[in-house]
């Protein structure tokens, strides 16, 4: 992607997609790697479709999970026929229980999490050449955090250490080496929100995500976050 880093720059991008829709998708009847996918945070998910290891699993061919969480036992968590996750490092990746050539790796909200994004995507380019990755991650500068602003608010995971924007994305693929890769934005989601309310504060919340997906979609730039897919 050829971009001048110019103040003014006008950035081509497109309308918001759905994250989890997308990923899911592209790994129909593929081999995958899926990298920091227990989300132990979040596990109200995993029984629902907004789980995106989940999802994967319905649609892939063959998943193996690796995360670093303490609850994965040592024979890993089966999570369907067809998937398991197990316990290892998800930055330098020389603990792979399974020795499998995989299509596609996929890294869902992971590398706002680890100390070195650049030298996750360089171990990621020596040690899988000629393959791809999708990863997502928040945007630094969505529009639902810069509402929050307003009342002294701002939502951010414990464990986040960065994070990032379109052309800082550009930068990690350039620095890393990448041969072509995109940048396509996601739509705001307030899914645990949901999950955990119930009557008028569940309606509140989910008019309030559909106020910010409007927003969303006139600018695209202020999208809830960032899907970069690789050729590694």
């Amino acid at each position: 992607m050829n971009l001048k880093y110019e103040t003014l720059e006008k950035l081509n991008i497109q309308r918001p997609t759905d994250r989890l829709e997308y990923i899911a998708n592209y790994c129909t009847d593929k081999i995958i790697l899926d990298i920091g996918c227990l989300d132990e945070t979040a596990l109200i998910k995993k029984d629902t479709q907004h789980w995106l290891h989940g999802r994967i699993a319905r649609r892939a061919q063959h998943v193996v999970g690796i995360d670093n969480s303490e609850i994965i036992p040592p024979d890993g968590i089966k999570t369907s026929e067809k998937s398991i996750i197990y316990q290892g490092d998800g930055v330098k990746l020389d603990t792979l229980p399974e020795k499998i050539i995989f299509d596609i790796l996929v890294a869902g909200e992971f590398i706002e999490h680890i100390e070195n994004p650049l030298e996750f995507l360089r171990t990621v380019k020596e040690k899988f050449p000629n393959k791809e990755i999708i990863i997502s991650t928040p945007n630094g500068v969505a529009f639902a955090n810069t509402l929050l602003g307003f009342i002294r608010r701002e939502v951010q995971h414990p464990d986040h250490l960065h994070i990032f924007t379109f052309k800082i994305l550009n930068t990690l693929c350039r620095r890393a080496g990448m041969k072509n890769w995109k940048i396509l934005p996601y739509r705001f989601y307030a899914t645990e929100m949901i999950l955990n309310t119930s009557g008028l504060k569940k309606a509140t919340v989910t008019l309030v995500e559909r106020l910010i997906r409007f927003v969303e979609y006139l600018f695209p730039l202020l999208s809830f976050g960032y899907i970069l897919h690789i050729e590694i």
